[in-house]
């Protein structure tokens, strides 16, 4: 009986991922919404596969399979050189199915997670269809690449019961954790700001990746890469370094903003700023990019009932060649919490209730009747006690030695994935509320202007007007292949 019934559901499966394939071959469709035809049993083995097997797009699988129940049975690239390179280095011990068509991965019966590991302006695109087809998805940050993309990503997701993951995996270190912990605890007061910068000086550092000496148009497929971006020849450099155009990513701000402020709002439990302001320039990087290589934004952040209203600062610098020390600080009235990835520090500071006198201040310039005067009305309402503070003390965490925050991150994802569940540590709403502030930033830069942004309702008080530059998605975008990212 058990036999029959999972022959029965693998029937469904196979059905429903013959609706999407026929609805996904045509020119200008989306396929139908698949409802959750198959469940996972937490004795089976999760079957995924990676869409672009670029650097990320390796490294997420590696994490992925990290995991225990889990396999990798295709992958997709428009690089006819990482599809080799797929076969060799994850498909030793297994036919593993390679294509340039994201599509035939959605097809697929035996898939039942993607990892969507491309550039940034295809995410929404890949995210969408892969819902539609009754994947579960695993999208790397930050989740689109402009403001007015969000919104239809988690609507897809709501509607297709799909487990779904954003991929700004240092939120899953002991560190963050323990950072959560220690302001939900109350150990600093009340929050009043945070900074955050992630600084670099290398060229691989500042996104100059090796292009390999194949890379021509028969072995990439570069019409499928520039999707709804702007046409133009073929351009190795663009294909291989996307990152450093705005047509295909987001920048310093998407690319590393996006790690800051997601470890802000899962530590502090915000939903976003209000108002965005950034500057920059291109300093040292003048490889023909687009995008700054520095870059500061300040956030205004306001009151709710998880914390005061607060100030947040973040920078990158690629041409930092001073000692750099990558951290977010978290200020309160009580104390500080300095933490990375690896390590925190909390230095517990609070001010005695009596104020002082003497010194650099004013009580010297009265007269000696008067400085009498003013010893008697202080000792009368400060008595000792009220005059020490507390002694500083500081306490430090250290993140255990097999501390693995990617693959704890895909192990929160598998887990949902297991339970039925859309409750990730990083679903569409949280990752949408991440990346929009710092999508908010590319705005503020490129158009010199405030951004105001409702966190609550995730809208735009001033948005751009669609021809001003954001690019016009369309369904027959939707309906062409991705690239790796």
């Amino acid at each position: 009986m058990q036999a029959n019934r999972r022959k029965f559901i693998k029937s469904l499966s196979a059905a429903s991922a013959l609706v999407a394939t026929e609805s996904l071959a045509k020119p200008f469709g989306f396929p139908a919404y698949i409802p959750n035809l198959k469940t996972i049993s937490p004795n089976d083995k999760i079957r995924f596969a990676t869409i672009g097997m670029g650097i990320q797009g390796n490294f997420d699988t590696q994490a992925a399979l990290r995991n225990p129940d889990v396999e990798l049975v295709a992958v997709a690239d428009l690089y006819d050189g990482r599809l080799e390179h797929a076969k060799s280095a994850y498909g030793k011990d297994k036919d593993l199915f390679t294509t340039r068509d994201y599509r035939e991965i959605l097809a697929r019966p035996d898939v039942d997670a993607v990892l969507v590991v491309t550039p940034d302006h295809w995410h929404d695109h890949v995210t969408i269809a892969a819902l539609k087809a009754g994947k579960h998805v695993y999208c790397e940050k930050p989740m689109v690449q402009h403001l007015n993309e969000g919104k239809a990503v988690i609507d897809a997701w709501k509607k297709s019961g799909k487990t779904m993951q954003v991929g700004s995996q240092r939120i899953s270190s002991a560190s963050f954790q323990e950072a959560k912990r220690l302001v939900e605890a109350g150990e600093i007061g009340q929050i009043n700001y945070i900074e955050s910068n992630n600084d670099r000086f290398s060229a691989i550092g500042a996104w100059d990746y090796s292009i390999p000496p194949d890379a021509s148009t028969q072995t990439v497929d570069w019409d499928r890469f520039l999707g709804d971006a702007p046409k133009r020849p073929f351009d190795e450099k663009r294909f291989f370094r996307w990152r450093n155009y705005k047509d295909y990513g987001t920048g310093v701000a998407g690319d590393l903003f996006i790690h800051l402020i997601t470890g802000v709002h899962f530590v502090t439990n915000t939903m976003g700023p209000t108002r965005i302001y950034s500057s920059g320039n291109l300093a040292y990087w003048k490889d023909g990019r687009d995008v700054p290589d520095i870059m500061a934004c300040i956030m205004d952040y306001p009151k709710t009932d998880q914390h005061e209203a607060f100030q947040m600062v973040l920078r990158v610098n690629f041409a930092n060649a001073g000692k750099i020390n990558d951290v977010t600080r978290i200020i309160g009235n009580e104390g500080q919490i300095e933490f990375s990835e690896n390590n925190l520090i909390m230095t517990k500071k609070k001010l005695p209730l009596a104020p002082g006198y003497g010194g650099y201040d004013s009580f010297f310039t009265f007269t000696e009747p008067v400085q009498q005067e003013f010893v008697k009305g202080y000792d009368a309402k400060y008595p000792p006690e009220t005059r020490k503070a507390d002694p500083v003390k500081e306490v430090k965490f250290e993140a255990p030695k097999n501390d693995d925050a990617h693959a704890k991150h895909f192990g929160n994802f598998f887990d949902n994935v297991r339970a039925g569940s859309q409750g990730t540590l990083e679903d569409p709403v949280f990752g949408f509320r991440a990346a929009a502030p710092v999508l908010a930033c590319n705005e503020s830069y490129f158009e010199q202007k405030v951004v105001h942004w409702d966190p609550v309702t995730m809208t735009q008080k001033n948005p751009t007007t669609p021809s001003a530059t954001h690019k016009k998605k369309s369904t027959v975008a939707s309906a062409k292949t991705v690239a790796k990212k």
